[in-house]
């Protein structure tokens, strides 16, 4: 995700939240609201090759997951609240969708590392998805051409792939992600 902005000093509720104008980007945490600002070309371009790779193999399949892109909201929590907007989400659990957003942990996270602000996503939404029910999160980082893979239900954590590789979601027996295709294709 792009930086997050220094929070308000006051709590927000879940209706003062859903006042914000549609074209804000935000995140809470604890109640606190953090501003964010709009992504890069590459962090778009390797959300959307991403995306297009994982609901791709997601149509083979049974078709009881479904992929999302941020901004997508996903509340983890009633009290304090706390709503994320992730890059690139999997659901499997359709009772979560409300129609607005995801109520509960999604399956699986993707979050591409803004240079602003990469402790937003290696530290306190590593701690967040970890505590929450994520089974699997991984942390892209173009910058320094590495991929970290938390995946919690194995109890592996920060388990790091350059983008020469193909790496295994590990919440599926047979879906791989080529890195290298990605990086090839942005010059990286």
């Amino acid at each position: 995700m792009p930086p997050a902005i220094q929070p308000q000093s006051e709590t927000i509720t879940l209706d003062e939240y859903e006042a914000l104008p549609e074209d804000t980007r935000a995140e809470v945490f604890n109640g606190q609201i953090y501003y964010m600002v709009s992504p890069s070309q590459i962090h778009q371009t390797i959300l959307t090759e991403l995306l297009v790779s994982i609901r791709n193999y997601l149509h083979k399949k049974d078709g009881r997951c479904q992929v999302f892109p941020a901004p997508f909201d996903v509340k983890l929590s009633d009290h304090p609240l706390t709503i994320v907007q992730p890059d690139i989400m999997i659901i499997c659990d359709k009772d979560k969708l409300d129609g607005n957003r995801c109520n509960g942990a999604p399956d699986f996270i993707i979050e591409i590392v803004s240079p602003g602000n990469p402790a937003d996503d290696y530290i306190r939404k590593l701690y967040y998805y970890k505590n929450t029910g994520v089974r699997e999160y991984w942390i892209v980082d173009p910058r320094r051409k590495i991929v970290t893979v938390n995946y919690f239900e194995g109890n592996l954590l920060n388990i790091q792939y350059s983008f020469e590789s193909t790496i295994k979601v590990n919440i599926y027996d047979d879906l791989y992600i080529n890195f290298f295709d990605i990086a090839d294709l942005l010059n990286i």
